[in-house]
């Protein structure tokens, strides 16, 4: 047996294997040795009789038509495939018939032929489901049996016994291996049963990241900047009548803001890196850039980096994350906090990174906000955080009370890491 599978994973079935041909070429030589040496014999001891001509015209007819069915198998078609107890096509079924009727025909007419049932028992055996192929089993061996008694000179059991103990023995082999053909093919179909369902289980997991992935950016890039946008312009209208320079001020800043919008939703279409390392120089001058882009009248932002003379760049992974890390907590600090200064604290070591996002905010408790649900449809936050540092196997830690601002610590290591499995659960702070 010899089961593949396409490109889809679905099992194919390509028919008889080699070592299967090989055996039905066997058998098909056999049968024609036997017939040859039978037809060879008969003529040799009776060519003088009145039914020679017929006997060696049925030799000449059963090998014509057991070569019709052979041929197929033999040059490595085989039949669709089919269960154990279905019946194979009526074509197949008549050359069959056809081929057992003439060896019976010849076996009444001449004994000596009744050797050919050994290659016909395999014949019987492939092609017909289980019960039929017995009865022609069973069958077989009787006119052997009967053929066997009438060239005996006597009756002696060992004639009666020998074929059918034969007959039996190969039957029950025969029987046997089909069974464990039957339970390999069963393996196999669970083999890759397992391996479809595997592979779709992966796929939904990659489809799962990429959806979390693509979430977490869009809202640490521009759904942020459209909040931010929106609280701009809200000051703005506030202070059109009463102080028009203050109002014109945040309404520049709105502009700014919506430029660098632009500029990461196009990077979004190109290649989802951040806007602010695609323009080069590293994290510490994107976060400085970010920094200056967040500062202003009412929130100052200071950026420290302490790299301890390592010139070797980061991971574009690292980078970008830590970067989207630093831009959620900035958007948390002037959403949330009413903080006024910020400082961004980036410090690498041997085998990590560290960004500290300090405020002197009102604070708050890291763990009510844990414990806290999705809500205002702002939809990441803290947990996005989490989630972004543990995909490269780091750690992110909250210091905060209330009344005392509140220091972030996202924590990433420089080696090289596998993604757990996505966790699609997020909360906001």
């Amino acid at each position: 047996m010899h089961v593949r599978s396409d490109d889809t994973g679905a099992p194919a079935d390509d028919g008889p294997s080699r070592d299967e041909h090989r055996l039905a070429l066997v058998m098909h030589v056999v049968c024609y040795v036997l017939l040859a040496t039978c037809l060879a014999r008969y003529v040799q001891r009776h060519a003088a009789e009145p039914r020679a001509p017929w006997v060696v015209a049925l030799a000449v007819l059963l090998a014509v038509l057991y070569a019709v069915g052979a041929i197929p198998a033999a040059g490595g078609t085989s039949p669709a495939p089919r269960g154990r107890d279905t019946w194979p096509p009526a074509h197949r079924l008549v050359r069959l018939g056809a081929v057992v009727a003439t060896w019976a025909v010849l076996v009444v007419c001449a004994p000596s032929f009744a050797w050919v049932a050994v290659p016909l028992f395999y014949t019987a055996l492939r092609t017909l489901p289980p019960a039929a192929a017995y009865a022609l089993a069973a069958f077989l061996t009787v006119l052997v049996v009967l053929a066997q008694l009438a060239l005996a000179p006597r009756f002696s059991l060992d004639l009666v016994v020998g074929p059918a103990a034969v007959a039996t023995l190969a039957t029950a082999v025969f029987a046997h291996t089909r069974q464990q053909a039957d339970r390999q093919r069963a393996l196999i179909d669970d083999l890759l049963g397992t391996r479809r369902e595997l592979a779709a289980t992966e796929r939904r997991e990659g489809v799962l990241a990429e959806r979390q992935r693509l979430s977490m950016e869009i809202h640490d890039t521009l759904a942020q900047g459209l909040s931010s946008q929106r609280m701009l312009l809200q000051a703005a209208l506030r202070t059109w009548d009463t102080d028009p320079a203050k109002a014109r001020a945040h309404v520049g800043t709105a502009v700014s803001v919506t430029g660098h919008n632009l500029a990461e939703a196009r990077r979004f279409v190109h290649d989802l890196a951040p806007a602010d390392l695609a323009q080069g120089g590293g994290l510490d001058t994107a976060l400085r850039t970010l920094a200056a882009r967040e500062s202003g009248p009412a929130l100052t932002v200071r950026v420290h980096v302490d790299d301890g003379g390592r010139t070797a760049p980061l991971p574009d992974r690292a980078r970008s994350a830590l970067l989207r890390i630093a831009q959620g907590a900035l958007a948390n600090v002037r959403e949330h906090s009413g903080a006024t200064a910020t400082a961004l604290t980036l410090t690498r070591l041997d085998d990590q990174v560290v960004l500290d996002v300090a405020d002197n905010g009102h604070g708050f408790d890291p763990a009510t906000v844990a414990a806290a649900g999705p809500s205002g449809g702002r939809g990441h936050g803290i947990r996005a955080m989490r989630a972004r540092v543990r995909r490269l196997g780091g750690t992110l830690s909250i210091e905060s009370a209330p009344g005392e601002g509140a220091v972030l610590t996202a924590t990433v290591p420089l080696a090289p890491h596998t993604e757990p499995a996505p966790h699609t659960e997020e909360t906001p702070r």
